[in-house]
């Protein structure tokens, strides 16, 4: 079922809750470990415009597949906090597991950085998820 207003609401929720929790974890973990991690490299995870920018529309497609994803989830599969739960996780290995995956192997990251990274990751989008399911059964 689509109720459009509910679905509205989800998405300008999470766009907030997402963006303050991204903000958070890249400032406050994310960026200190990298520049720690990997001093060698010249500006390593900066903050400049171009990157703000492109931050943001990283946001805006995450928010967007995040939103929809487990709307579609709960919407298959039944309006629970286990379903919820479960869409969000799945979205979160496909996102961030491919993209931490990715940096890693790549030698750009550590395992002590994967260690904060995803499971502050995997919280954001469970949260996420419950503010989806919130929205759904309203």
């Amino acid at each position: 079922r689509m109720n459009g207003r509910a679905f509205a609401s989800a998405l300008a929720l999470n766009f907030v809750w997402m963006n303050a929790s991204e903000v958070f974890r890249y400032f406050a973990f994310v960026m200190p470990m990298m520049r720690e991690a990997l001093p060698q490299i010249d500006s390593v995870a900066p903050m400049d415009l171009g990157v703000f920018l492109v931050w943001g529309l990283w946001d805006a497609i995450l928010v967007a597949a995040v939103t929809g994803f487990v709307w579609i989830f709960l919407d298959r599969f039944g309006a629970g906090l286990r379903q919820a739960l479960i869409g969000a996780t799945l979205i979160w290995l496909t996102v961030f597991g491919l993209l931490w995956l990715g940096i890693f192997n790549m030698g750009l990251a550590t395992v002590e950085i994967l260690a904060v990274a995803l499971p502050l990751a995997w919280a954001e989008l469970a949260i996420a998820g419950l503010i989806v399911l919130w929205r759904y059964r309203s």
